[in-house]
This record gives C-alpha cells, structure tokens and sequence, in this order.
C-alpha cells in the first residue's frame, strides 16, 4: 500500500513594490478625501451658527464693486473730457520725441472718436506707426514722420510713402493709409501719394488737426466711403 504524499504548502506571494507603493498612494489620498469632507463640514457648521458674517461679507462685496465701477465710470469720463479738450500747438508737437509724437497722433485720433487707437511703433512695425478704426468702420493705418527741426529738417520723400503703400493695405489691412509729418514733403512724393490713394497729412493740414476739432477724415480729400457702421459708431 502505497503512501500518499502531503499536499505541497503554497507559499503566499508577497505584493511587489509597485504594488505596495500603489496602496500607499490610494492610503494617502483616502486619508486627504477624509480631511477635506471633515474640514468642509466643519467650515459649513461654523458659517450655520454665524450666518451673519456671510451677509457683511456678502454687502462689503457689493459695495467694493460698487466703488471700482463708479471709479472706472469716473475715469472714462474724465479721460473723454481730456480727450475733446486735447489740442496741440505746432511747437508742442515740434518739441516731441518722436515715440512722443506718434502717442500725441493716437491720442488725436482718440479724441476723433476712433476709440481703439493705439501706438505700434517701433521695430519691425511694417510702415505702422498708428491703427485705428473711426466711427464710420473705415480701417485708418499712419505713419508718423517727426523732424525735430521742422520744415528745416529732412524733407519725406516718395521712399517714405513706397513703404507706406506696400504695407498699409496688403499687411495691415487699411482702408486709409496717411503719412503725418511736422516736416515738409517733396513734390514727387505728393504726386506719388495721389497716384496709389495715399494720403498726406503736412505741416500746414497737422496744424489744423492738432489745434482744433475737427476730425481727420473731414480735413482729407477723397477718403473712402464709410464702411458698416460698427460698435464704435
């Protein structure tokens, strides 16, 4: 008779690391899950038993919105006030830096109505100095010549406007494209500007700009049709 052999023992197998360490991580989120429900459940206990303290927070709240809106309300206004008060004289504008002369040029046309102008100036700017979209849609695209000296400074001449043209509609998108100068511009380029509906804004038009109220686009010759009018009309 033959003997039958004890069933093998079955070792238990040990969790790997990774194991371990995944039971670790899920032990640590438990116990934050917990914390927070327990932390949550006290704040909301304790803002039950002093509600009255959401209601001050709640009327400070409005009131600090309140505050900063009539603040902004305020400083629109004001700015809108400076803005159809704004005029400059010649020897102001002569006086300028020229990164100054081209802010005085936006801020012209803010006082115009065209309530998104804004300076882009500087390098790599493409023949833009200034954008700006007037009342009636119309797309306006400057570039600003300053001369410290005036009409005794270097004259603009046709490359000026060359850029000007090959930039203003193809890159920027203008409707109008304007040189401003407090300077003097060549014969040639006058002539050129006509050709390619370019438009000039001198010594003598600037002066008349600058110094009174009327907007640009009634100081111009042959500006295009208004387009749509749009949110800023």
């Amino acid at each position: 008779m033959t003997r039958r052999r004890p069933p093998a023992r079955r070792r238990t197998r040990r969790p790997s690391k990774r194991q371990q360490q995944k039971d670790a991580r899920l032990v640590v989120l438990a116990v934050a899950a917990a914390s927070v429900i327990g932390l949550t459940v006290m704040v909301v206990n304790w803002l039950l038993a002093h509600w009255w303290m959401l209601v001050v927070a709640l009327v400070l709240a409005v009131l600090a919105g309140a505050g900063l809106l009539s603040n902004r309300r305020e400083q629109a206004h004001w700015e809108a006030v400076r803005a159809q008060g704004l005029r400059y004289a010649l020897s102001q504008l002569d006086a300028l830096h020229y990164a100054k002369f081209e802010e005085a040029v936006r801020d012209l046309m803010r006082r115009d109505g065209c309530r998104d102008a804004q300076r882009v100036g500087g390098g790599g700017d493409l023949g833009a100095d200034v954008k700006a979209t007037d009342p009636l849609g119309r797309r306006w695209v400057i570039q600003c010549k300053h001369r410290r000296n005036g009409t005794r400074g270097s004259a603009v001449g046709t490359p000026d406007l060359q850029v000007l043209n090959g930039t203003a509609r193809p890159v920027h998108g203008a409707d109008v494209a304007v040189i401003v100068t407090n300077g003097r511009v060549t014969r040639p380029a006058v002539d050129f500007a006509k050709q390619q509906r370019l438009h000039v804004v001198d010594r003598q038009t600037l002066a008349v700009w600058a110094s009174g109220s009327r907007p640009l686009w009634e100081l111009l010759r042959a500006v295009p049709p208004p387009r749509r009018p749009t949110s800023l009309s």
